[in-house]
This record gives structure tokens, sequence and C-alpha cells, in this order.
């Protein structure tokens, strides 16, 4: 029921499996993760089941849905392994600018990364699918090709990814093999409460420890030992982070005092600058079969636009199952609809629709857009003092219109992915790419609108249809709630590490850089123990 550590890490996700190997090799560490293991689960480690995990509504899933306040429908997950044990898989760094203005050490950005890449990172097996999306995005002028590679570089590449030849998941959670096991405990089914303060002979709010429930619902206190250099870490991603902040009384005070929470310290920032990089996405029927893959390509524009594609993906050539894998209703993708009128029962009856397709609907692959940063800015707020609960969130998704004449141009550079010469293997060439729109009208999900017939504009497109990649972050951003060590500011032994400190998302895909923050900060932190003993 009570039980010493140097170290609790609070979230056993993308950066705190990481960051708790890393810390287990000299100190004790308990990390606690709300959700379970993602060893031995099929709908997690397999690639051709990829969606599977999205679409489980049920208590016990490894993800928990959540809907934003604009109406996008989303997911965080609840499972060891964080994100990586759900995600698409795409594994690349981030850029050196992203790196340079994070004050980071280059040459130990580049070590954690190795050391994330030993165990996580591996070649694609590129096929035609993805050939054809590389070949379109060359042809169309986004050069220069760069091959694989794991670097942020303008033009065209392959990038990682952290599914195996096998088609098997590498999530951070296998970060753990690197763990010291009589230093960590990994401790399951564990969602924290509370952290806890002392201000006992200090002068500022100091964290000793956490209050977390087991799979019973008994309580369980955890205390840090004495020591200087031992701490409370919360990684609990963008949206649990701020959200435990706020329960254990660091975030705004009006805020705080309306559901009865005691304040530690007032801090207005926490839970500002929320961010959803929006993805557009166009479905291409293709009158041939293809491979299930996932992101494997990317085009990387000087513009901050983002183009990638992904095929097959649980499309349902070997099942008796019809979905439309990265962009499906059962995950919540639901771009025929506006966000405001994507319902649970708009959601079932697109669901429902797909049942009655004819197979040849499944068949083809999405090209779809991410933009950088975004610039757009939202917040985040308490429902209630339940941890389990989601927190009311808003990303306002194109508030600011430089994101929106990002997606625009985005939507124009996927009708030319479309109508190249390298993608015509995959595209009904008798029909313009106009009348796709109309051949599969009751499809849930979204063709190319062509200016001259299209009944919206491509402004109207990107704000009827925008989805999530999943890729959110702030909360917690350096500079406003943590400093540049991450620690949080005007507390003593607590840090945030973790995506909720981004201001923008970094390179194309987030999960490489979050993995190597854990493994950066937990070499950093050992070194200043070292020095402080």
């Amino acid at each position: 029921m009570v039980s010493y550590y140097d170290y609790i890490i609070v979230g056993g996700g993308t950066a705190g499996c990481a960051l708790a190997a890393t810390l287990s090799r000299t100190s004790s560490v308990l990390l606690l993760e709300r959700g379970g293991s993602p060893f031995g689960n099929p709908n997690i480690t397999h690639l051709s089941a990829f969606g599977a995990a999205l679409s489980d509504l049920s208590p016990k899933s490894p993800s928990q849905r959540f809907v934003s306040e604009d109406g996008v429908i989303n997911a965080r997950a609840r499972v060891l392994g964080g994100g990586s044990s759900l995600n698409a898989g795409f594994y690349s760094r981030a850029g050196s600018e992203f790196i340079a203005n994070a004050g980071w050490d280059a040459k130990l950005v580049n070590e954690s990364y190795r050391w994330v890449e030993r165990r996580v990172a591996f070649h694609p097996p590129l096929r035609q699918w993805q050939l054809a999306v590389r070949n379109s995005l060359l042809e169309i002028g986004i050069r220069p090709y760069n091959g694989y590679t794991l670097d942020h570089l303008y033009g065209t590449k392959v990038g990682g990814t952290i599914f195996d030849g096998y088609g098997r998941r590498h999530s951070s959670a296998d970060l753990l093999y690197y763990a010291n096991a009589n230093g960590l405990t990994v401790f399951l089914h564990g969602p924290v409460q509370k952290i806890l303060f002392t201000t006992e002979g200090k002068i500022k709010p100091t964290a000793n420890g956490v209050i977390f429930s087991d799979a019973n619902g008994l309580n369980h206190w955890a205390y840090l030992r004495k020591g200087s250099t031992n701490e409370v870490i919360v990684c609990s991603g963008a949206l649990g982070s701020p959200q435990l902040l706020m329960l254990s009384g660091l975030g705004p005070e009006k805020h705080l005092e309306a559901h009865n929470i005691s304040v530690v310290l007032n801090m207005p920032l926490v839970g500002q600058g929320m961010s959803d990089n929006p993805m557009n996405a166009v479905f291409v029927p293709s009158p041939r079969p293809v491979e299930v893959s996932l992101i494997e390509v990317v085009g990387i524009t000087h513009n901050g636009i983002y183009i990638e594609g992904a095929s097959g993906a649980n499309f349902a050539s070997q099942t008796k199952t019809r979905d439309f894998g990265l962009l499906s209703p059962k995950i919540g993708q639901l771009a025929t609809s506006p966000p405001k009128q994507r319902t649970p029962e708009a959601l079932n009856r697109a669901i429902e629709a797909m049942r009655f397709l004819p197979r040849s609907a499944f068949v083809g692959g999405f090209i779809l857009e991410k933009i950088m940063g975004p610039l757009s800015r939202g917040h985040l707020e308490l429902r209630s003092t339940n941890p389990n609960d989601n927190p009311a969130v808003t990303f306002n998704y194109f508030k600011d219109p430089g994101d929106l004449e990002k997606c625009v141009e985005g939507i124009r550079i996927i009708e030319r992915v479309i109508e190249s010469r390298s993608f015509s293997r995959f595209r009904y060439n008798h029909l313009p790419v106009s009348s796709l729109l109309n051949m599969t009208a009751n499809s849930p999900v979204n063709l190319l609108p062509k200016h001259a017939n299209a009944s919206r504009s491509l402004e109207q497109f990107c704000r009827d249809t925008v989805t999530t990649i999943w890729h959110y972050h702030g909360g917690c951003q350096v500079g406003q709630v943590v400093d540049h060590d991450y620690r949080v500011i005007g507390v003593d032994s607590l840090r945030v590490i973790d995506g909720s400190t981004f201001d923008y998302s970094p390179g194309t895909n987030p999960q490489a850089t979050v993995m190597m923050l854990g493994r950066y900060m937990g070499v950093k932190m050992l070194h200043e123990r070292i020095a402080n003993n």
C-alpha cells in the first residue's frame, strides 16, 4: 500500500518507457501505467490488424476514444507503449531546425535516436502502391529523392517503420528491454489520482509522491525517497499530463476552484496551447488489388505540407470484414460529414453502410496530407475530477488562416499525385477524378472534389473533411508550464516529459522524437544525479 522510489514516472507511454528504462540503470524507478500490456494482443502487435484496437470501445480497450469540442473524433492510448502501441508505425526524426529551437544537445539527440532505433526502427518492404506514391511525388516535383532515411529532409523519402519484416509492431514498450530489472517496477492498470506535495520547510511546493489505484480500485501511496535529485515525472501525454497537473492543484485557479480542487499553485497556462495537426485524406479506388501498407513514403515540401499514402489496410482481401483501415468510421474517422455532424448515430450509419458496399469499393488506398505546426491553438479543461474521464479539449482546427491555406495547397498536390502518370495503374483511367466522387457516393470516405463541379470550395472541403492523424500536442509547453529542463515552473521535484511540452509536432510523425526525448532526458537526469552525489 505504501512504497518508496528514487523516481516515480506517471505514464508508461511513448516517452515514459524510454525514460524508465534509462533511469533504472542506476536508480529505483516506479513506472505507473493506467492501461494493460500490449504484448500478446494481436490487435496491437500485427500490422494487418491495424485499427482493431482503435475501434474497440470497451472499458478495457487499449484505446480511449474522445471527441474534441470541435467535433473531431480522436483517441488516446490506455496501454503500455502509449500511442506507439496503436499508431500507423511511421518512424521519422525531427528536423534540425526543431532540434535547434528546442535547445537540445545535437550529439546527445543523435545518440538517443540511435538507442531507440536499435530496438524499434525497421526498413519497410516497399511494394507496388507505395512505389507508385514515391514515383508520383517525384514526378510532380517533390524532389530530391532522399532514398531510405530516418532524417527529416526536404523532398521525397522512404521512412522507417516500427513494424518489422514479419508485420510485428515494436512499440516503446520494447525499450524496456534496456532496463535494469532490479531497478524498475512496472505497475499496470494503475491510474494516478493525484500528485502529492509538501510545503513543510520548503520555499516552493515540492512533489513527494502520488496516489494511484489498482485494478480492484484500491488506493496505493508511492513516495519519493529522501534526496534532492529524486523526482516525480509526468509522461501522460498531451491530454493526460495537463489533466493530472490540474487534478493535483496546478492550473488556472478559478477553474480548479470550480471543481473543488485545492490550489497548490495558480498556473493559468496549464492546458493552454493545445494543437492537433489536421489530416485531410482522399480515397483512390483502384482497378487492381493493392498490398496492405500503412505510412512508408512521405513527400516533405518547403511549404510545410507532408504528403503520405496508405493502402489496403484492413480492406478485407483475406477476411470477411469490410473496412477502410486508416480512414475507417469504425475508428472514428468519418470525413464525409462535417465535424459537428459526426454523431454516434452517423458513425453507426456509416459502419452499417459498409456492409452493403461491393467488395470492389474497398480496393484502393488513401493519399493524405498533414500540415506542419499547426498554427491554430486551443485549450483543455477538466470535465470532472475522475482521472479516467476525458477532459474537454478544443483544438480550433483551421482557426489560423495559414493552416487553411496549407490544407488547400495540399489537396491540390494530392490531385496532381492521383493524376500523375506514375499513379495510372491505380486509378480508373476512363473516369476523371471528379467522377469518382459520384461513383462511390455511399462510401464513408472522401474522393477528390474538382473545382469546376464541386459543390463546395477547397477551403470548405478542408473544414468539412478534417480528421485527426493523432499527433495532438501542447498543454504543458516549454517556457509556459515547464522550463527548458522540463521542470514544472514554480514547483520542485516535478517534471513533465512528453508531447504536451511541444509547440509544434516534430517532423512528419512525432513518435521517434517523443521516444528520443525520454532517453535524452533520462541520460541528462542521470548525469545530474552523479554531479549532485
